[in-house]
């Protein structure tokens, strides 16, 4: 993620998330040395424009997922699956070990997509979600097995 992307990521957020992050606290992640983040972007007309973003920390040998969405109209077309897959790859080459992330406990596709790539759930934050009353789910992948 650059400063050109902001605008389009937080247009992102705003439709995927009942909270969305503000712009500042995307400039902000800009400036965090343990904060990386992938963009994806896509070929519309003779643009490239952008499909999905993850955000995510790397602090020692552990990842911490921060945020993934994809754009609405670009949904279920993979853009999620290659944000994962690169992301842990390059957590690998970085030497973290294992990574977490957080998933609302009826988000059955982001559920689906984690579990693909091993992810297991390690805990249960009951009515974690102010807005929606759902649980947080705690998901966990070991990147060395």
């Amino acid at each position: 993620m650059i400063m050109d992307d902001i605008d389009e990521i937080v247009s992102i957020e705003n439709s995927s998330f009942p909270s969305p992050w503000s712009r500042d606290i995307f400039m902000r992640e800009l400036q965090i040395p343990v904060s990386r983040s992938l963009v994806a972007k896509k070929h519309k007309n003779r643009n490239k424009e952008i499909a999905g973003y993850v955000i995510y920390w790397i602090i020692a040998e552990e990842v911490q997922v921060h945020k993934v969405a994809v754009k609405k109209e670009v949904r279920n077309s993979g853009v999620a699956t290659e944000l994962i897959g690169e992301m842990l790859r390059l957590s690998l080459q970085e030497g973290a070990r294992v990574c977490t992330l957080e998933v609302g406990h009826s988000n059955e596709i982001a559920k689906k997509l984690y579990e693909k790539f091993g992810f297991v759930i390690t805990e249960v934050r009951k009515g974690y979600y102010q807005e929606s009353g759902d649980d947080a789910l705690i998901m966990c992948v070991d990147l060395k097995s």
